[in-house]
Formats: structure tokens, C-alpha cells, sequence
């Protein structure tokens, strides 16, 4: 996903935004043996390629969240602030409650697409290539399961996700970089969410939306119970791709560069 802010907050800020590409993805090499922490240490090593100095920001959006938590844990010395944007959560965190994820049916999906992900990829690469999903449009934006009424206006003006339509999953490369990073996501990481700790001179922040359907709200605010340092934004109506609603990209920009927190993303706790 992009992240577009506005041009003049950007000048306005001074700042200029370095898009990584996880391993696989554009121009970055496959890595079958990828890792929570080979994605922190690859970013930290093009970090040091390309001079940008000593610290910067990182800002996470949706899948692209689990390499932004191994950077907070395994290189939080090179941070000097972070935002994760519509983050997805990995069910197997000791730190979510039991209780609250037991009935969650997007547990069980997940659960089974890593399962077969891992043991049977080829017959996955087979079942997915047939003519049960279109042939053009992504196979999440075919399903209104995942997005709100916001999302599916997002959706009637954005390209979507061309790397989930049929035609691109039938390409073998396609396939196995989706299916690399999911099980990198979604897998036994090495540590939890709750473990992680960071100086008070780090600026961290989460953004979330109300009516996510595709990571419900309720388990951000429980992990965030066990993480108190981290600013935890919520925005009202706001499905999973509030990353392209007008507004969020400049918000989260002010928030993690000057620290300015607009009323209107406070939760309201009920």
C-alpha cells in the first residue's frame, strides 16, 4: 500500500520517504529463508548502504507491520520513531487473550492457509490458479467480507491489489514471494509484542480503524493494554485501508514528527 501524504506537509516538514520492498517484492530478491529478523537486519543494512544516518522513522502498513515489530525489537537503536498503520495481528502472540480470540473465525482461516501454506504450497498454487477466483480483480476485493462501506469507496478509486488476482497468483514467483511473507508473518516469531521495550525518547504510534474486518480493534486495545508507551489512534468508521482515506497519511505524520494528536482519533472506550 502507499502512503501518501500531502505534498506541502511533506515540505513543510522537511522530510522524504524511502520505500523498502520486502524480500520478493519490486526489485527486492526472493528469500525463501526470510525471517523476523533478516527483515530488520535487511532494512538495517540499507540503511547504512544508502548513508541515511544513524536514526529514522519507520511507518508499517498492514502486512508490512511484522518487519516494523522486529525492528523495534531487534534494532530499536537505530529508531527515532514508528507508526504502524492498519497492522495486522498473529493470532499464535502469547500476549492476546484467549478468551477474546477463541470464537474469532479469521483464526481458524489463518491457521489453516499456514498450514497448507507450509505442507502443500503446490496444491495451494493449484487451487487458488482455477476458475474459482476472477481472473482480474484481486481476490480480497471480490470478497465485501473484509471491507467496510468506507474501504469499498477506497477501492472504486485505488488499483487495489493486482498481486492477488488470478492471472498474477498463476506465476510461480508471485505466488511463493505471497506465501514466503505470510508464513514469515504469521508464523512462530521469536518474540511477542509485550516483550518489547523503548526508551521514553521514542516516538511510537498505532493507527487503527473502528470497523476493521480484517484485524477487529478489540485486539490492538488488548495488546496495547501490556504496552502503554505506544499512542494508540483509532479512527472512527475506518476499515482496514485508512491509509488511503484523505487525512490519515498527513495525521500520522504529524503525530510521530511533532507529536500534534487530533481529538478525533482518540477511542472512545465502550
Amino acid at each position: 500500500m502507499n502512503f501518501s501524504a500531502s505534498k506541502e506537509l511533506i515540505e513543510e516538514l522537511g522530510v522524504y520517504f524511502l520505500l523498502y520492498d520486502r524480500a520478493g517484492y519490486g526489485d527486492s530478491d526472493p528469500n525463501p529463508e526470510r525471517s523476523l529478523q533478516s527483515e530488520a537486519l535487511d532494512i538495517e543494512e540499507l540503511s547504512h548502504k544508502l548513508q541515511i544516518g544513524h536514526k529514522f522513522y519507520i511507518i508499517g502498513v498492514s502486512m508490512g507491520s511484522y518487519p516494523t515489530w522486529s525492528c523495534l525489537k531487534h534494532i530499536p537503536h537505530r529508531l527515532a520513531g514508528v507508526a504502524f498503520v492498519a497492522p495486522v495481528v498473529n493470532y499464535g502472540w502469547p500476549s492476546l487473550s484467549k478468551k477474546l480470540i477463541k470464537k474469532d473465525y479469521r483464526r481458524g482461516l489463518i491457521k489453516w492457509c499456514f498450514r497448507i501454506s507450509k505442507y502443500a504450497p503446490g496444491l495451494l498454487h493449484w487451487w487458488i490458479s482455477q476458475k474459482l477466483f476472477p481472473s482480474t480483480t484481486s481476490v480480497i476485493e471480490s470478497n465485501q467480507l473484509y471491507f467496510n462501506t468506507s474501504d469499498i469507496e477506497v477501492l472504486k478509486r485505488i488499483t487495489g491489489f493486482p498481486m492477488l488476482t488470478k492471472d498474477k497468483l498463476r506465476e510461480r514467483s508471485v505466488f511463493d514471494t505471497l506465501k514466503d511473507d505470510f508464513l514469515a508473518g504469521f508464523g512462530q516469531w521469536d518474540f511477542d509484542p509485550s516483550d518489547v521495550r523503548m526508551s521514553g525518547e521514542n516516538s511510537v504510534h498505532i493507527w487503527h480503524g473502528k470497523e476493521d474486518k480484517v484485524v477487529p480493534f478489540q485486539l490492538h486495545r488488548c495488546i496495547l493494554k501490556k504496552l502503554p508507551w505506544i499512542k494508540y489512534h483509532e479512527i472512527p468508521h475506518g476499515g482496514h485501508l485508512i491509509v488511503h482515506y484523505d487525512g490519515t497519511c498527513d495525521a500520522v505524520l504529524r503525530a510521530l514528527l511533532v507529536g500534534e494528536n487530533q481529538k478525533l482519533y482518540q477511542p472512545e472506550h465502550n
